[in-house]
């Protein structure tokens, strides 16, 4: 054990951060790539966790120096035991904190002052109990963490691997490769990215970063993603994330990883509180967590998958396969049952079959006659499966076919030494590895896979095997994806005017604590940022309605004014119709009379009269702070079934016209703007604005506006406007009145 547990110091000669990288992906490869690492809290108890991440340094043969903290054993492990940092060999580099947690944080300032670049702190008991010595613990670990500049990871959590370094500071006994790959994983639970990389391990995918973060008091998940992006022998970036603390660094190593053309993989528990107001506006209700997540990032670059099989599945597949140059699928079967299978499959997930270039197919209808259906997909038929040579050639075909992007080979491996279908893969991957296109083996089951089977997988590096026709589904359609996204995501700031600026800044001053705004001063609001307002004036008696009525021109709309009755209609507080002064002065006295009595006895500040807009489409056009990922926008079908609709596409804000007219395009709502079975098109301009003009509030107002919601927006082929607006905001009343 001795000679194994070196105390040389370990210097890499692989690639180093460059003098311009920022300090978090410097601090990041001192981690990964340390001189040495010591381990504070050395036991030889059987099972602790100090000894198992031992043995795992040294059964892997990590390079560097090993050495062992405890100031009451002289050895342990059969090698030298320190007392402290200072008797040891050398400076410290690298540091595992295995101490109870009342001690980490003086190690954390000891390792330090004494030299150290870097921490991982396996110890638990912070900020995922909830005691209040727990917690004032974590505030005291954080700071320390922030004075001494370390690279920490955790507390909580289960520790690294760096292939290339043979370092593996883990507790798993499960057996690791250490062959350096083109992945890299890191994420808040060791026990989730462990298994993620078991699993890719198993599938033949080298794994040459693990990083389990913990509670994330120091380096956080998206700190890791910029070190990957960074580091040229990563390809594809996994990632599993609990949450999202800093927008702007996510977003920041987002865009690095897609301007490093490396796709980030994630896994995403799904919900928080969802929007801040979800109780109050039905903005906040729609514009849930996991939704904001995928507007925001997926503009971003993130393909985020719904499980573990489907993210080693997907992940599998861009290791494997380069983003194709189109959408035109191709695939070849020796099965028309197969074929059927194929096309439904990958149909119902948006994707068609591209036709074949009418030299491809008289190739194909030439060698193979009856008995086989020339098309796309390919059933090759009796003539290859008599003639095992046929089929080879009928796969060079589809490959070579200028007319197709991916090539899909249905066919299920062996599980068994298999001389034919060995040599026919062999020929396959050579075929792939001379093609510009993805080629890409699709086995229609996930099940009866063999360590034969793992095996040949590694021998066919130019193809990516799928496992199960859905999951390959999926990721076969992510690959496409993310093929069509932009490499630069430009930075879309606010284009509101001054005087727009300076109207929310008094308006937010004016509510003066209120928890939103009434319809009023919400319509007023949104006017300033330009967005399309219907004619309207509040009015407090039956008369001065009346008057307002005539002045607008009927028909005309009565509603409630108060910032205690958020949805009107939900108390009778909108009468819809009215067509003489009338049916205005009857309006308004029972309207007034249902407000009355209402138990609470809401604030009423009048009645308002508005003009009545024939629509031809009922839209919703809100915002919503969210959470974890920010301010964002929403876009859909609006109208009293807006949460039975869920009509809705999301987008973050600020953005600008054309990311607004892209928002549209998601939705059914767009289709129906554009024109609709011989119907005219409607004024799609006027919604354009809206957007636009809510992404704008959303990021002047900061953290100080909760959600915005208007509903209906209503829109025909002349004009769009606004008839209805409720801005809830961001304080203890608005909170209180969610139920937060």
């Amino acid at each position: 054990m001795e000679a194994l547990a070196s105390t040389a110091s370990h210097v890499s000669h692989k690639w180093a951060p460059p003098a311009d990288a920022s300090d978090i992906v410097k601090s990041i490869h001192a981690m990964l790539h340390p001189r040495n690492i010591v381990l504070v809290g050395a036991t030889d108890k059987p099972g602790n966790y100090a000894e198992r991440i031992w043995n795992n340094l040294v059964k892997y043969q990590y390079a560097g120096g090993l050495f062992p903290i405890n100031a009451k054993r002289e050895t342990i492990w059969g090698v030298t035991c320190y007392k402290d940092f200072a008797s040891l060999p050398e400076k410290p580099d690298h540091v595992l904190v295995l101490v109870p947690a009342r001690f980490a944080v003086q190690v954390i300032r000891d390792a330090a002052a004494a030299g150290a670049r870097s921490a991982t702190i396996v110890t638990s008991g912070f900020s995922e109990l909830q005691d209040e010595e727990s917690q004032r613990l974590a505030v005291e670990l954080k700071q320390a963490i922030k004075e001494t500049g370390l690279a920490v990871t955790g507390p909580n959590c289960l520790g690294n691997l760096s292939a290339g370094e043979n370092l593996f500071t883990n507790i798993d006994d499960r057996i690791v490769t250490m062959e350096p790959g083109a992945v890299a994983i890191a994420g808040q639970s060791g026990a989730i990215v462990m298994a993620i990389r078991q699993a890719l391990e198993d599938r033949g995918v080298g794994v040459g970063y693990m990083v389990t973060t913990g509670n994330e008091s120091g380096l956080e998940t998206p700190d890791l993603m910029s070190y990957f992006a960074a580091d040229p022998s990563i390809r594809v970036i996994v990632v599993y994330l609990e949450g999202v603390r800093n927008t702007k660094v996510f977003r920041d190593a987002c865009k690095a990883a897609r301007a490093a053309g490396k796709p980030v993989i994630a896994l995403k528990l799904g919900a928080s509180e969802g929007g801040r107001a979800a109780a109050m506006a039905h903005t906040g209700a729609l514009a849930g967590s996991i939704e904001t997540f995928d507007a925001i990032s997926t503009r971003e670059g993130v393909i985020r998958v719904r499980g573990l099989d489907e993210l080693i599945e997907t992940t599998e597949c861009f290791v494997h396969a380069d983003p194709p140059k189109g959408n035109r699928l191709a695939a070849v079967s020796l099965s028309g049952g197969k074929r059927g299978l194929l096309i439904d499959a990958f149909y119902s997930a948006g994707l068609n079959f591209a036709p074949l270039s009418e030299s491809a197919s008289e190739q194909l209808a030439k060698m193979l006659g009856p008995g086989s259906i020339v098309g796309n997909p390919l059933d090759a038929g009796f003539a290859a499966v008599v003639d095992p040579s046929v089929y080879m050639k009928s796969i060079k075909i589809m490959i070579d076919d200028p007319d197709t992007d991916i090539v899909i080979i249905d066919a299920e491996l062996p599980k068994a030494p298999h001389e034919l279908r060995e040599r026919n893969l062999k020929i396959v991957n050579e075929m792939a590895g001379q093609a510009n296109k993805p080629v890409i083996y699709i086995s229609a089951m996930s099940i009866g896979f063999t360590e034969f089977t793992k095996g040949l997988r590694k021998s066919l590096p130019n193809i990516a095997v799928m496992q199960g026709l859905d999951r390959a589904v999926g990721a076969i359609k992510s690959l496409i994806e993310y093929a069509g996204l932009r490499k630069e995501v430009p930075d879309i700031v606010s284009s509101s005017k001054a005087s727009a600026r300076a109207v929310l800044e008094k308006t937010l001053k004016a509510a003066n604590g209120a928890a939103a705004l009434d319809e009023v001063a919400s319509k007023a609001l949104l006017k300033a940022y330009g967005i399309p307002i219907s004619k309207e004036d509040v009015a407090q008696t039956a008369a001065e309605a009346v008057k307002i009525a005539k002045q607008i021109g009927f028909p005309v709309v009565a509603k409630v004014v108060s910032p205690d009755i958020l949805h009107k209609s939900d108390i009778g507080g909108v009468v819809l119709n009215l067509a003489n002064a009338a049916e205005v002065k009857k309006a308004f006295n029972d309207i007034t009379a249902r407000v009355k009595k209402l138990k609470g006895k809401p604030k009423l500040e009048g009645i308002l009269i508005a003009q009545q807009v024939k629509a031809d489409l009922e839209l919703v056009v809100g915002a919503s702070l969210d959470a974890e990922m920010g301010p964002v926008v929403l876009f859909g079908t609006g109208g009293v079934d807006i949460e039975l609709m869920k009509d809705v596409a999301l987008a973050g804000a600020p953005l600008d016209a054309a990311e607004a007219k892209e928002l549209i395009a998601k939705t059914k709502a767009g289709i129906k703007l554009k024109g609709y079975r011989g119907k005219p098109a409607l004024h799609e301009a006027s919604a354009v604005k809206a957007l636009v003009g809510l992404s704008n509030l959303m990021a002047d107002a900061g953290t100080r506006i909760a959600s915005i919601d208007v509903n209906p927006f209503l829109i025909n082929s002349k004009l769009g406007v606004a008839v209805d607006g409720l801005i809830v905001l961001n304080n203890a009343a608005a909170n209180k009145a969610a139920g937060h």
